[in-house]
């Protein structure tokens, strides 16, 4: 573990290889699972703000989903996350022609609807951030239907910390994200 920081990082972030590969898993990791994505507590207002610019973006269902249980839900342990369709896909999710998932969020984004990307947990992933008392873990997820992408990265020698920079800065920083390269550096020596 590197600790920098109030945050305890795994070292699998530094020694797993990976990069995502959507036209293999065609977006899987929103549809998977069996809870939304995480989200920070400062990002609940920016997506009631956004919604109705991010909305054209999404499926029926979708709408359906977020206007019947809101922009966000509280999980099981009152930690908030997106919301799902029927217990699925996230509700912000939309499909392609030949079934690969997209972010709707991130779609209104590119089409300079908005200036929010998406949740920086999705931005993160595969890196999954936990909060302890006083610290956050900062872990890599280890998924199966990230097999293809952990393959991509071996090819391409990109390391989850260097695939996921701009979301780790974004979350923690760029003198964060240099001295975790700093650290990084000191542990290849």
């Amino acid at each position: 573990m590197i600790k920098i920081d109030k945050t305890l990082i795994s070292e699998s972030i530094i020694d797993t290889e990976f990069a995502c590969n959507l036209s293999a898993c065609k977006g899987e990791c929103c549809v998977a699972g069996d809870a939304g994505a995480p989200l920070d507590e400062h990002e609940l207002d920016i997506l009631k703000t956004i919604y109705p610019k991010v909305k054209p973006y999404l499926r029926p269902e979708g709408i359906k989903a977020i206007e019947e249980q809101g922009t966000h839900i509280l999980s099981d342990f009152n930690e908030p996350e997106t919301p799902l369709v029927g217990g699925k896909e996230c509700a912000y999710v939309n499909f392609t022609e030949n079934g690969t998932a997209l972010c709707g969020i991130e779609s209104a984004y590119r089409a300079g609807d908005i200036d929010f990307k998406k949740p920086v947990s999705c931005e993160l992933y595969p890196i999954r951030v936990q909060k302890l008392s006083e610290l956050q873990a900062v872990n890599y997820d280890r998924w199966d239907i990230c097999s293809d992408a952990c393959d991509l990265g071996k090819s391409l020698e990109m390391p989850v910390y260097k695939f996921t920079k701009n979301a780790l800065i974004r979350k923690f920083g760029e003198h964060w994200y240099s001295e975790l390269e700093q650290r990084v550096d000191e542990l290849n020596s």
